[in-house]
This record gives structure tokens, C-alpha cells and sequence, in this order.
């Protein structure tokens, strides 16, 4: 007597297939049919993994706020880099404020200080908000 594993009795492999003494076309044929299940499993996990990325964008999407900077406005900085401070966890989150002074599309904006002197580097929207006095 042989061991059968469970999937094996569900879709039949070589093995099983040869000890039912199957005709050679029969074999062949009930082997073709197996593989075309294959693909629609497949195809159907990609439709089930295409849906559940969709469903998970659109719940992230739906709690995203838009926030819009023009020229002029002011805002603080986020402080991105640690520094060696002795306050610790009790040191500054934000640095400013700064004065947007050119929005970009991408979502990058330039910052001048409030002299007036602009920093050479673009900073993502993501790393400042509004500044109210």
C-alpha cells in the first residue's frame, strides 16, 4: 500500500494517474485539462491581488489631506537630521518659520528665511506645515 497526499486525490498526479491504468490520450488529455486550471487559478489570484491593492489605495486615498502652498505663505520645517543636543526627546520637531519663496509640481517648494536669504536646497511638502502667528 502507498501513501496518498490529500491534494493528490483533488487533482491527480502521474503517479495516481498511472496506477488507474489510464489509456495514453485519456492521460494526456485529463493532464492538458489540469494545466488550463492551473492558468485560471492563477489568473485568478492576479484579479484577487489587483483588487486588493485598488481597495487598499483607495482607503489610504480616502484619509490623504491635499494641502496647497503659494508663494508667500509661512511655514515651519520639520527638523530631519539629529543633531547632538542636550534636550533629547524635548528638543525642537520644527525649525523656522521660512517663507515659501517658488512651488514646484512635484510637491517640492523653496524656503527663504524671513530676511530674506533663500536656501539653496528644494524641500518636500511632506517635511513642512502652515505657520499661523
Amino acid at each position: 500500500m502507498e501513501a496518498v497526499l490529500p491534494i493528490e486525490v483533488e487533482i491527480p498526479c502521474m503517479r495516481i494517474l498511472a496506477d488507474a491504468e489510464l489509456e495514453e490520450a485519456e492521460w494526456a488529455k485529463q493532464r492538458y485539462e489540469q494545466l488550463n486550471f492551473i492558468d485560471e487559478k492563477r489568473l485568478k489570484v492576479l484579479c484577487h491581488g489587483q483588487c486588493y491593492q485598488q481597495r487598499m489605495a483607495q482607503a489610504f486615498n480616502a484619509r490623504v489631506h491635499h494641502r496647497d502652498f503659494n508663494p508667500g505663505d509661512l511655514v515651519l520645517r520639520k527638523v530631519l537630521h539629529v543633531t547632538s543636543d542636550s534636550r533629547g526627546k524635548f528638543s525642537y520637531k520644527y525649525d523656522g518659520p521660512f517663507v515659501i519663496k517658488e512651488v514646484f509640481s512635484g510637491g517640492a517648494v523653496v524656503l527663504s528665511d524671513m530676511d530674506g536669504t533663500e536656501n539653496a536646497l528644494p524641500v518636500n511638502t511632506d517635511a513642512i506645515k502652515k505657520y499661523y502667528p
